[in-house]
């Protein structure tokens, strides 16, 4: 609900009493609450492809059927040809809908969909003359607790539920074997002893079911990927390959997923930002264990409580894990990205440990607060192996660079932060670009977005015919970060380079040796205090690791994790790609303006909508809060209020361990969007107030270095 204000939805939270007279069936005595979504239905999928087909036809589809696709063959000039027993179709780009034989269309082109069909079973009653006599039909119930949906179906009752991982089941003979030739209307055996404890809690809530006749008990497949969520867009490594597959709610999603990748197809971008489909999340760690462990769990959480900062164990950890992990696991609590394990924050003796999911401050909050400080006031390190690392070199290099980003190329020996956009000025990737040698550039993105950015380069590399090579080192090269007052003092004592100021300035990258491991040093850091990233072989991890700590005993060197590293980068006022920039934003009103060269020569991809956007002005902006609230921090997504109206909504948020308030991004109206303007954020169902203040909450290290030199005395 917290959500619908700014991402509206007709739903309602309504009474018992309202619960009752939607749905007179049902027992009261538990119910509290009902969350009620009038344009829910149910539909024929059937009837409504054949719909559909007609439709398609009538505006000059063809459609042939039932032909089964023996080969795929890509051509040298990124087109097809589709093998079929009826001869051969070409074609521009091929999308793979194919349900549960998207596995086998993948493997005619070498690719590795993870995806496993899930028996699901849901069973369909006699007339009940209850139901019968209703003079408006029910709406669908979903009790989550019981773990099952529950409709009318003419004049019975459907019923159908999830159950927990250790008793669903998964067709795992398909993904070895393949889906059994000629399959198509077939169903599985049922097994209602699988389901007798949610039969039994949907006889509890609605009692008429316990005299009903079971007539039917259907088990199907469904096609689940690992985290539930379908794949929908191009794929990375194939030219002109896109899929819509793994859709574990099947027919709901429909309309809306063909008319997003029309849109796509057409346009040349996204109509707008999923990226928490794209199927370039997963990647080659993606193994069909994984894959089975993840589906088992996804299914058997299909109705538990979502909590922010969620995670989730099954399949962990994969093979990506960093040099450290082994050295750390023990000692934090560890988040889960593309594959990769990362300390989200460290135990100390006396601290709760473990994963405590909750909606208010849980057991991390003091912790995290611990190594803020750490890192502020001393000295920290953090793993950052699971960043994408890309190296570009070629003849083309600086002028595909000069054309992919809105910022210039950096020097050799430098670093800045670029942005790719997209052909409409939207924020398609946010990368960290370094010249080491004349033409040979590292690019960094997050670990998110690795083959999402990488697909996107390949593409333009492609299209232009720039002669370039690019490697993907992801799992290849480590990364530790080194920050806060004594990171130099630290480094130097491991080094025979001149780490000082005026030697290693601020966003310079340089080769080095640090207690004679060779690495790639970049003055940069995500706390926006004094450190260094440091790039090195995988297999150094551990001893770059504990000649760093123990070079640091003397200061009070420690461990930090992403959640204090969210905190720093926060009050710093950092944005960051996927919250406060995306598909849905341009960089005029996500405030990056800095990092945008409309004046370099090069026409880079979105330079003249930039140019349209800046002319017509913005409708909102980016702006900057503190929100006073009680045992509760804003995350993002959450609705921002004024004069009892919804206005806007935040992008991410934390709690400011240096302001000792909450702290949140958010996009308002312009008009409402200058320093001192009141509003309100909504968590948890209450308005909290908050306030836009001038950003940052917290100067970074350079800018106190800047003004110190100036004579002026910086805010911390």
């Amino acid at each position: 609900m917290t959500r619908n204000g700014w991402h509206s939805t007709e739903q309602y939270l309504i009474t018992p009493e309202k619960v009752q007279e939607l749905f007179p069936l049902l027992k009261m005595d538990k119910v509290l609450a009902g969350l009620y979504n009038p344009g829910d239905g149910h539909i024929d999928p059937y009837s409504l492809t054949m719909a559909l087909a007609a439709g398609a036809r009538k505006y000059g589809a063809q459609i042939n059927y039932p032909v089964q696709v023996t080969n795929l063959k890509s051509r040298s000039d990124g087109t097809w040809e589709v093998e079929t027993p009826l001869g051969i179709i070409q074609a521009k780009r091929i999308v793979n809908t194919a349900g549960f034989w998207a596995r086998e269309i993948g493997k005619m082109i070498g690719l590795q969909h993870p995806l496993i069909p899930v028996h699901h079973q849901y069973v369909v009653t006699s007339t009940i003359p209850e139901v019968k006599a209703l003079k408006t039909e029910l709406p669908v119930i979903r009790d989550l607790e019981g773990s099952y949906y529950l409709r009318q179906e003419r004049d019975g009752l459907l019923f159908g539920p999830y159950e927990s991982e250790e008793k669903m089941k998964l067709q795992d003979s398909w993904v070895t074997d393949g889906v059994p030739p000629g399959f198509g209307k077939e169903l599985f055996e049922s097994d209602l002893d699988r389901i007798m404890e949610h039969i039994e809690a949907a006889m509890e809530m609605v009692p008429v079911l316990k005299k009903a006749d079971i007539v039917n008990t259907i088990a199907g497949p469904i096609t689940y990927s690992p985290d539930i969520l379908p794949m929908v867009g191009p794929h990375q490594g194939v030219r002109n390959y896109w899929v819509a597959i793994g859709f574990g709610y099947g027919i709901i999603h429909a309309g809306g997923i063909g008319k997003y990748l029309s849109d796509w197809i057409l346009e040349g971008e996204p109509p707008f930002d999923l990226i928490e489909l794209d199927p370039n999340r997963y990647g080659k760690w993606t193994t069909t264990e994984y894959t089975a462990a993840k589906a088992r769990e996804s299914y058997g959480f299909n109705n538990i409580v979502g909590y922010p900062k969620e995670e989730r164990f099954a399949g962990r950890p994969t093979e990506r894990t960093s040099g450290l992990y082994d050295l750390l696991k023990s000692k934090c609590s560890m988040g889960f990205h593309a594959g990769w394990e990362q300390p989200h924050w460290f135990y100390k003796p006396g601290d709760e440990t473990g994963y405590k999911p909750s909606f208010r401050r849980t057991n991390w909050f003091d912790p995290v607060g611990r190594e803020y400080k750490q890192v502020m006031e001393k000295v920290g390190v953090i793993d950052l192996s699971p960043f994408g690392k890309f190296k570009v070199k070629g003849t083309d290099s600086v002028k595909l660079l000069d054309h992919l980003f809105a910022n210039v190329v950096p020097k050799v020996g430098s670093t800045n932060i670029s942005h790719m956009l997209t052909p409409r000025g939207k924020v398609y990737a946010e990368l960290t670009v370094s010249q080491l040698y004349p033409g040979e550039f590292m690019l960094i993105t997050g670990s998110g977005s690795e083959l999402h950015d990488l697909r996107w380069i390949e593409e333009e590399v492609t299209r232009g015919g720039y002669k370039v090579d690019i490697e993907n080192v992801t799992d290849e090269i480590g990364v530790l970060g080194v920050a806060g007052p004594y990171a130099r003092q630290i480094l130097q004592k491991l080094t025979r380079e001149d780490l000082s100021d005026g030697s290693f300035k601020f966003l310079q990258s340089k080769q080095l040796k640090l207690s004679d491991i060779a690495v790639t040093a970049i003055r940069i850091s995500y706390t926006g205090e004094l450190g260094w990233e440091l790039y090195h072989k995988k297999e150094d991890s551990v001893a770059l690791y504990s000649a760093i700590m123990e070079a640091g005993q003397k200061e009070g060197i420690d461990n930090f994790g992403t959640y204090a590293l969210n905190a720093l980068r926060l009050e710093k006022g950092f944005r960051a790609w996927g919250a406060e920039m995306n598909c849905d934003t341009n960089p005029w009103e996500a405030g990056l303006e800095y990092f945008v060269k409309l004046n370099k020569p090069a026409d880079f991809t979105g330079k003249q909508a930039l140019k349209q956007i800046k002319e017509k002005g913005l409708k909102r902006r980016l702006v900057y809060l503190t929100v006073d609230t009680d045992n509760v921090d804003p995350e993002g997504n959450e609705s921002v209020w004024h004069n009892g109206k919804v206005i806007g909504n935040t992008t991410s948020g934390t709690f400011s361990y240096s302001a000792q308030q909450s702290l949140a991004f958010a996009y308002v109206p312009t008009e409402l969007s200058k320093v001192g303007q009141k509003l309100e954020v909504e968590l948890l169902g209450k308005n909290y107030p908050a306030t836009i203040i001038q950003e940052p909450l917290v100067l970074t290290e350079p800018t106190r270095m800047r003004l110190q030199k100036k004579g002026e005395s910086p805010k911390i």
